[in-house]
């Protein structure tokens, strides 16, 4: 039989396949086995992926552990493209458990150590695994090796995605990646959670069945750890956290798991369910065109450093301080909306009020249909292809729910606006002055009153982007000038406009006005 040569490898066998391509037993002229990988011309069909390939493969050679099958050899360019990896003679941890039942104990401890140190290399590396799961774990007797990593990083080319193909398995992955989310490290420990948690019951944690019923409960959070050692189990539904901020880290996790100082129970529940004050947010995650590179103050490579209590949970995001540049020209763009509703006002008291109580009552209309979307998609799961209809269906009732506080803040506006033309009155202003003061007690209640909130939340997200640059600050500013300028002269030109009234409401004939 003529031999079937890659490069300098020679098939040998084949292994099996997955997404990406066809898995090979190969060895090369000096007798070195590995398992190559020959790509599939979808993956790496232009020049664009294979550079993308070659600058992968760079990153990933850097992986050295003895849990996890680093990469030998590799031909990005050649006319057929492989990955060769270290080739582990055992079987994976997938058809281990199969064939011969759940690991238990000391065996389960150390796979799980094992597994997090491969995590920990690999984020080492500044790449994610994307893909953990029993099948990508080999066992080179009772040491897991973590096969097949960084890979996955291909699947974000277009002309895979174009077509459907799903990176990774639904049961293993984490719950903001169903939900269309770039990963993080944190994607990785609940992928390890859910692989251990397989390996120590004999079960997918969350079930079998078809593929859109296990992605809802992996959303929902709705695992099983039934016949789990108790030892592990608080590890794992801690890593299992559908809120992948309040996941523990790798190094948390080897740390309480270690054999060699394995608290208890109660001590590791202290550990794991306990929040730790964390330093400041969350680095982006920066990406690189083929490489996504994790923030290296999460990284925790060896048992030496881990003397050094890595922080337990993930850092949570904290709101970017705010220059105070910024906030001065906020609030300048804040005091302008104000003066500009009072001089609306005071040029033509009448339909400025009516048209105000109607923007009112349009912006908290739309910030209570926006707090239900967010609500609804939290509680449900990010993106359901439902979102959209659902929201369109509830927008009647969001503005039936919403209109009660928004007459409450309208009525308690017009009671400051009241109070402000009273002082005005009492203080001896003029007459044309009434309706100014009046509306600057009017903005002033809306700004403050009951549910104000969702007033001033849509107001801010329109001028906080306005105020971010010293440029988009005075084209602003420039036209609320103008525009109080055109309404002074409005003022003085023609003076208060009461249409529809014919006068001042304090001037009209009140009893012949009514018959």
């Amino acid at each position: 039989m003529e031999e079937v040569r890659v490069g300098d490898w020679t098939l040998l066998r084949r292994l099996g396949e997955g997404g990406m391509g066809v898995v090979h037993l190969a060895e090369d002229e000096r007798g070195r086995l590995a398992a190559l990988k020959v790509l599939r011309p979808h993956v790496v069909g232009d020049e664009e992926a294979r550079t993308r390939l070659e600058r992968e493969v760079a990153t990933l050679s850097r992986v050295q552990s003895p849990y996890v099958a680093e990469i030998i050899d590799a031909d990005p360019w050649g006319p057929v493209p492989f990955v060769a990896t270290r080739y582990v003679d055992g079987p994976s941890l997938h058809d281990e458990v199969t064939d011969n039942g759940p690991f238990g104990g000391a065996d389960l401890r150390r796979l799980a150590i094992g597994l997090a140190k491969s995590l920990q290399a690999v984020h080492g590396a500044g790449v994610l695994h994307r893909d953990v799961k029993p099948s990508n774990v080999v066992l080179d007797g009772m040491t897991p090796v973590l096969i097949d990593f960084g890979l996955a990083r291909l699947g974000n080319d277009t002309k895979i995605t174009r077509t459907g193909f799903l990176l990774g398995t639904p049961g293993y992955l984490a719950p903001e990646v169903l939900g269309g989310e770039e990963p993080g490290p944190h994607a990785d420990v609940h992928s390890w959670a859910a692989t251990v948690a397989f390996a120590g019951t004999g079960n997918a944690p969350y079930g079998s069945g078809h593929a859109m019923a296990v992605m809802d409960r992996v959303r929902r959070g709705e695992h099983d750890l039934t016949g789990l050692d108790p030892a592990l189990r608080i590890s794992v539904e801690a890593a299992l956290d559908p809120d992948p901020l309040r996941r523990p880290t790798l190094g948390a996790l080897v740390r309480v798991l270690d054999a060699r100082r394995a608290p208890s129970a109660a001590a590791t529940a202290a550990a794991l369910t306990a929040p730790v004050a964390a330093p400041a947010g969350v680095p982006p995650q920066a990406q690189a065109p083929a490489t996504q590179v994790l923030p290296p103050e999460r990284v925790v490579l060896a048992d030496a450093d881990l003397e050094e209590e890595p922080p337990l949970w993930s850092e949570p995001p904290v709101r970017p301080r705010v220059p105070v540049g910024e906030r001065l020209r906020r609030w300048t763009l804040g005091l302008g909306l104000l003066l500009l509703v009072a001089a609306g006002v005071a040029a033509a008291p009448v339909p400025v009020l009516a048209g105000l109580a109607l923007v009112v009552a349009v912006l908290r209309w739309g910030a209570v249909t926006a707090d239900g979307h967010r609500s609804r998609r939290e509680a449900r799961g990010r993106k359901r292809w439902y979102d959209v209809p659902h929201s369109f269906v509830m927008t009647p009732v969001d503005l039936f729910v919403s209109l009660p506080v928004t007459l409450l803040l309208c009525l308690a506006a017009a009671a400051v606006g009241g109070v402000a033309l009273l002082i005005a009155g009492v203080a001896g202003a003029p007459h044309w002055q009434w309706p100014a003061w009046t509306g600057l007690g009017v903005g002033l209640g809306l700004a403050l009153g009951p549910g104000s909130a969702r007033l001033r939340r849509p107001v801010r997200g329109l001028l906080n982007p306005l105020a971010r640059t010293g440029g988009g600050w005075l084209l602003t500013a420039a036209l609320m000038l103008a525009l109080a300028a055109a309404l002074a002269w409005s003022l003085r030109s023609n003076g208060v406009q009461w249409a529809p009234l014919s006068e001042a409401p304090w001037d009209l004939d009140w009893k012949s006005w009514l018959h």
